[in-house]
């Protein structure tokens, strides 16, 4: 029974920018959905969609670039982390000498 809640809280747990990296996966398959839509009357042999529909489509690369940003904001906040725990290390073992 443990083991389960253990998982269940590790599931719960986020950090910084995985917002970021959900939302901008979200975008990007809206984008990729629009881009499919937009491409099949050219296979289809029917009249294209407004500018409308293409512009849409342009929210492929957003989602990319707000995923981005989500996966460049968790490096910083992990590399922070490393920092902290490294100089509370060094200066615990100066302490100790």
């Amino acid at each position: 029974m443990t083991h389960e809640t253990q998982a269940n809280s590790a599931v719960a747990e986020t950090g910084p920018g995985d917002g970021l990296v959900r939302v901008g996966a979200i975008v990007f398959i809206v984008g990729a959905v629009a881009t499919l839509v937009t491409v099949a009357p050219l296979f289809l042999g029917t009249d294209p969609f407004p500018t409308v529909a293409y512009l849409v489509s342009m929210l492929m690369g957003v989602g990319f670039l707000i995923a981005g940003a989500g996966v460049l904001r968790s490096i910083a906040a992990q590399r922070r982390q490393a920092r902290a725990s490294s100089a509370s290390a060094s200066g615990s073992a100066s302490a100790s000498v």
